[in-house]
């Protein structure tokens, strides 16, 4: 056998196994992909046909994540199983920060997907995409995670962290749908596309989903801090960083308070320079929904604030985000 012809083999074998890992993933969590199809909505000028995205099962009794776009305001669910089986859903609870959700459906012995470790994404690993893009049910897609530890603005405009970028291909409808390692594990859960770009696609990373899902289950919602302002980005003035020994190049301003909010009921002003919440240095407003997202609703924290030439130390109670 010629060198041509060895290589040629190789390659042969390569794509082989290639297509028996995709082909082996597929049959794996394929079932486990639902098509969720939104109900008539109802607006003042009449009543107009809803959408449709993915989701994945991802336990036995029909809990089911997918995107809180695909579901915010639908008056009326339908899961489409694999197996063409229609099922009606509720949402459970959904966090428009994340741009997740939890649906329910009232079925036993569900197939589901198991869960992966988001955290543990290389870059080059294969990730194949299950969905149902322009209502062609069940598509699988393939490709590379590309990069990770992006960031993305959701609908509410929140900065959602950690989003995972891949090369398999996306369209209207994936949305909701699993993104899924050559083991068959969940590792994200598809959420964009860039339009008139090649092989841009973002998936929100697993450990959100299942963080935001307990939450959901446990509490029927997701819990973040609350401190009562509108803010926006300030630079420092150099010589009171240079007084007060600051390594801020800017600061948070206080442009509006919530009359009665924690800001407002803490001494918090207008024009108050927000500098640092604990030992976290603060420069946007993003750094101070980053902080609160993790700290405990209702425990004090501590506000390093610049007003006039003054460093202050303020003490605030976060409420719960309405």
């Amino acid at each position: 056998m010629s060198f041509e012809e060895k290589d040629i083999l190789k390659d042969s074998e390569l794509l082989d196994a290639y297509s028996r890992a995709v082909v082996d993933v597929v049959d794996r969590v394929g079932p486990a992909v639902v098509s969720i199809n939104i109900g008539w909505r109802i607006h003042p000028q009449g009543m107009e046909q809803g959408g449709a995205g993915s989701g994945v099962i991802f336990t036995p009794d029909g809990y089911i994540l997918t995107n809180s776009h695909v579901v915010h305001n639908a008056t009326k669910l339908t899961v489409v199983l694999n197996d063409n089986k229609a099922l009606e859903a509720h949402v459970v609870g959904e966090d428009p920060a994340t741009d997740l959700a939890v649906l329910r459906v009232n079925a036993p012995n569900l197939p589901f997907a198991q869960l992966g470790d988001s955290n543990s994404l290389k870059v080059g690993q294969l990730a194949i995409a299950i969905g149902n893009p322009l209502g062609f049910q069940s598509t699988v897609s393939t490709g590379v995670i590309s990069a990770v530890g992006r960031n993305l603005r959701s609908p509410d405009g929140r900065l959602i962290e950690n989003i995972v970028q891949h090369t398999a291909p996306l369209n209207p409808g994936n949305s909701g749908g699993p993104l899924v390692d050559s083991r068959g594990r969940v590792i994200g859960i598809n959420v964009a596309i860039i339009y008139m770009a090649q092989g841009l696609s973002f998936s929100i990373p697993v450990n959100t989903a299942q963080w935001v899902a307990s939450q959901i289950l446990s509490v029927g919602r997701v819990r973040r801090g609350f401190l009562g302002i509108a803010g926006r980005k300030r630079e420092i003035d150099p010589r009171i960083a240079r007084f007060y020994e600051l390594k801020n190049q800017a600061t948070v301003q206080i442009e509006a308070i919530e009359p009665n909010g924690p800001a407002q009921r803490a001494g918090l002003r207008e024009f108050d320079q927000i500098v640092a919440i604990e030992a976290t240095m603060v420069s946007t407003v993003d750094d101070l929904h980053r902080f609160l997202s993790q700290w405990p609703v209702g425990q004090p924290v501590v506000l390093t604030a610049i007003r006039g030439a003054e460093l202050l130390k303020i003490t605030v109670v976060p409420m719960e985000a309405p």
